[in-house]
């Protein structure tokens, strides 16, 4: 059975009650990120030498761009929307809060085991071979940074029971709070002197903001355009006073030798940013509905969700292997400037050959995201799954920011690594076969 005829019958299969709108959106949202990485991403050869280059620092015109490849705040409101409904949903049920912890988790962390695991492995074999430390680190910090978000996430999914409760007592107040939060961190961050260090609770506070707003959006406060537009106005609004009058730069993703980031760590700009992007998405819910009505746009969704962790773990692995494949080949591919018409030009090929490496790829990873239903009588204690989310979202963290690669004789970061499948482990991530 082909892919597309598995994803029309499950289509055919969908109850008329789902909001299609909400796996619309999260396809199509780390879809935009990972074609932003692939664009962003400009590798060339300069004298025979590898240049890693950024596209937002070479061609500053770019990031304007990055209004439209900035979609993390979708991924997060619709995070709080299915985390609603399926808390609300175990609360009637009198499911545990260990099983339904491990439950959301499966899906999202299971995929990053495999990733890591490989990763560990080339950096243990390039290690044999003389490949340098330098050159490894530099490699798994571009292939594994896109895990930087779970790492959040999953501690707003943790959170859940706490925020959803805060939303049914006090409702709105539930999003000022961790707004106005943001607001006194961000102050303080720029006040008598730039400290960032300061800031990065914000990673929290902010996006849990945005997780707020799925919470408003499943009870209707934000349902149909006449809700949705004041969102869109609003943040749109902030976002031009920030930029025009604050010290935030225009990029919605960070730029290499930029002093401010409005990503690393999220600050407030990110946040009304995100606030506006809600508005827009919300406001065009209707008519967006109605389209994923038919069988074609509603399987193709289906079709791109079944795998989509999957796609967005590993498509900067691929874009990395795909680097060392053009080395190996004479550099075919890297001999433009970036930023020239030829350059340009050649990211049609370019992108073409990473979609057909991804494609390659995912029979043998995709696998991973589907995996069996939790045994019924796996329920993990409170501590137990708050430990193994902290060694889980640790590990993720030190990774993405710091990359794989030991200077010492086995070349991999193994506490952190081992740390990491035993917070897995923990919360019943892995540790049950997976489905074919």
């Amino acid at each position: 059975m082909s892919a597309w005829t598995h994803a029309l019958e499950l289509a055919a299969q969908t109850p008329p009650s789902r909001n299609r709108y909400v796996d619309f959106l999260r396809a199509l949202s780390i879809t935009a990120v990972i074609f932003g990485h692939w664009l962003i991403a400009a590798p060339w050869l300069l004298d025979g030498e590898l240049q890693l280059d950024h596209m937002l620092a070479a061609e500053p015109w770019t990031q304007w761009l990055t209004l439209l490849f900035q979609v993390m705040p979708v991924f997060f409101l619709v995070g709080g929307y299915a985390n609603a409904a399926s808390w609300e949903a175990a609360q009637r049920e009198g499911t545990p809060y260990g099983r339904w912890i491990a439950g959301r988790a499966r899906r999202l962390i299971g995929p990053v085991v495999p990733l890591v695991l490989t990763w560990a492995a080339m950096a243990f074999v390039f290690r044999r071979f003389g490949v340098s430390f330098e050159m490894i680190q530099h490699a798994s910090v571009l292939a594994l940074v896109p895990m930087w978000f779970l790492a959040v996430y999953l501690l707003v999914v943790l959170l859940v029971p706490v925020t959803h409760g805060a939303w049914r007592r006090w409702g709105l107040a539930s999003l000022w709070v961790p707004v106005a939060l943001a607001v006194v961190f961000d102050f303080l961050r720029f006040h008598d002197g730039h400290r960032p260090a300061i800031a990065w609770v914000n990673y929290l506070f902010v996006w849990v903001a945005v997780h707020q707003l799925g919470y408003l959006w499943r009870d209707g406060r934000l349902a149909g355009a006449r809700r949705a537009l004041p969102w869109l106005v609003g943040g749109t609004m902030a976002w031009i006073l920030l930029t025009q009058f604050g010290p935030y730069p225009i990029s919605m993703v960070g730029v290499p030798g930029d002093a401010i980031s409005n990503t690393t760590p999220p600050d407030v700009l990110l946040l009304v940013f995100g606030m506006a992007q809600v508005g827009l998405v919300l406001a065009l819910e209707g008519p967006m509905r109605r389209w994923l009505d038919g069988q074609r746009a509603w399987a193709a969704t289906v079709l791109v969700n079944g795998t989509i962790m999957t796609v967005y773990l590993w498509h900067l692995t691929v874009l990395a292997l795909l680097i060392g494949l053009a080395m190996l080949l004479g550099g075919i591919g890297l001999h433009h400037e970036p930023g020239t018409l030829q350059w340009w030009l050649a990211r049609v090929p370019w992108f073409a050959a990473l979609m057909t490496g991804l494609g390659l790829l995912m029979p043998l990873v995709g696998r991973f995201e589907r995996s069996a239903p939790l045994p019924q009588d796996f329920s993990p204690s409170t501590a137990r799954v708050l430990i193994g989310a902290f060694l889980v979202s640790a590990g993720i963290a030190f990774l993405a920011l710091d990359g794989i690669a030991a200077a010492g004789a086995v070349g991999v970061r193994g506490v952190v690594v081992g740390g990491l499948i035993a917070g897995a482990w923990m919360i019943g991530a892995i540790g049950t076969r997976w489905r074919t």
